[in-house]
């Protein structure tokens, strides 16, 4: 454990998601049945809050949800795993998904609706929440709300799925991504050449990151706690990781070594939230 724990936040999306396993993701006219079917709010934002959440013993959400039922939920349960939800309502259907989990314990994600993103503009007084903060993760969002994040985190990690936020000059301190996703690959763009840290995760494999300084590496995935379960949220939970250790002053091999510890632990548990790690595993 940290002498001090860091602040943090998360600037990001939410999509309310029905799980179930199958044997295999179907083919093209197939039948497959499905079962042990459950439901949570999660996306990008809502695994990288709930495991920060876990690792310091609260964290800040700054999002968008919808005006729905399926919005008002996401709130009550996110709140209910410990994240202190602070969220504008757009008069908009939230977007939902459909993750099916094989035997393997791979994920096949259908999404349905836009994602609606946290907006600049909207509540001042949630992006107070931020000033102060030690490390942001942030995932969606527009320019405006990156600048905001920027002007108070001391430590701002990214995602390229954050999209048209990303390339306009802002600085990040951390730029995170697969290396095996071809659409965070296109997306990263000029962002990797704002960015003095820019990781590329390789699942099993570990990955590799490159910093400002030209100096690189590589680190090797954390052995398993547990069998394998289900893959959802692992990279998010790894981000949440790293982006809590470089809020802790953790040199970036450390804080890469715990992210891997996360991304693990994930991987064991039912759904992006059944075997998070957390502050007493540290």
């Amino acid at each position: 454990m940290f002498s001090k724990q860091p602040k943090v936040a998360v600037v990001g999306h939410v999509e309310w998601v029905q799980f179930a396993h199958v044997q295999h993701v179907p083919s093209a006219g197939e039948v497959v049945h499905a079962s042990d079917p459950f439901e949570e709010p999660a996306g990008g934002g809502a695994v990288a809050a709930v495991q920060l959440a876990r690792l310091a013993g609260e964290t800040v959400f700054i999002t968008a949800l919808g005006e729905d039922d399926y919005g008002h939920r996401a709130m009550v349960r996110l709140r209910e795993l410990g994240v202190d939800v602070l969220a504008a309502f757009d008069d908009a259907p939230s977007r939902r998904a459909v993750t099916l989990l094989d035997a393997t314990g791979e994920r096949t994600i259908t999404t349905f609706g836009p994602r609606l993103d946290p907006r600049g503009g909207d509540g001042r007084e949630h992006w107070q929440a931020l000033e102060g903060a030690d490390s942001v993760y942030f995932t969606a969002g527009d320019v405006a709300a990156l600048r905001i994040a920027r002007a108070n985190a001391r430590v701002l990690v990214a995602s390229p799925r954050a999209r048209g936020a990303l390339g306009h000059g802002v600085p990040l301190d951390a730029l995170v991504l697969s290396g095996d996703d071809q659409v965070e690959l296109g997306e990263m763009g000029d962002a990797q050449d704002e960015a003095r840290l820019v990781v590329w995760t390789e699942g099993a494999r570990g990955g590799r990151y490159r910093e400002e300084s030209g100096a690189s590496g590589r680190w090797e995935a954390a052995p398993l706690p547990g069998e394998v379960v289900d893959s959802y949220g692992c990279g998010d939970s790894f981000v949440a990781g790293l982006a809590y250790g470089l809020g802790a002053d953790m040199a970036v091999p450390d804080a890469l070594a715990l992210a891997a510890r996360c991304g693990a632990a994930c991987l064991t548990g039912r759904g992006p939230y059944g075997c998070q790690l957390g502050a007493a595993e540290l």
